[in-house]
């Protein structure tokens, strides 16, 4: 009984990871908001929990490490996350994968243009906001939050 409540419990949180990711992805292609790199990275942890969470629930093999993996992922998305928190407020600086490339002299005009056409995003600039608050503060409380689940699931595991 207890496992099924657990999987049901796994098909909720894989439901709420899927659902952010697909919110990622319309508000980059259908609102027109370009993420900066961070942005990019910050989707990684939930692309790999995805399939981790997936195969706990259709495999049910080494499920208890598994978890334990997969609170340490989200732990450490809470931190990069955390981390493109304070660039966005300027506690920390802008790291080299943020900052955009310098143009030069010695680039054409058509290079010029090309790289203005690929610029990356800063990560300090805070493009789209959900009631005022930027995607990197809330994905550092999903992410905490997620940590600590899949710790007490994983902490549950071995009671039962």
């Amino acid at each position: 009984m207890i496992k099924i409540k657990n999987n049901i419990f796994l098909v909720f949180i894989l439901f709420f990871i899927l659902a952010a990711l697909i919110s990622a992805f319309i508000i980059e292609y259908e609102l027109g908001h370009k993420p900066c790199k961070l942005c990019i990275y910050e989707r990684i942890p939930y692309v790999l929990s995805v399939f981790l969470i997936s195969e706990i629930i259709f495999y049910e093999k080494y499920e208890k490490i598994t978890l334990l993996l997969l609170a340490l992922i989200f732990f450490i998305s809470a931190g990069l996350a955390f981390y493109h928190f304070g660039i966005e407020q300027g506690f920390f600086k802008e790291s080299l994968i943020c900052q955009n490339q310098d143009i030069t002299d010695t680039l054409t005009k058509e290079q010029i243009l090309e790289e203005l056409k690929n610029s990356n995003v800063s990560c300090k600039e805070v493009n789209f906001r959900i009631f005022g608050i930027s995607l990197a503060t809330i994905n550092t409380i999903f992410s905490l939050i997620l940590s600590v689940i899949f710790l007490k699931l994983f902490l549950k595991y071995e009671k039962n």
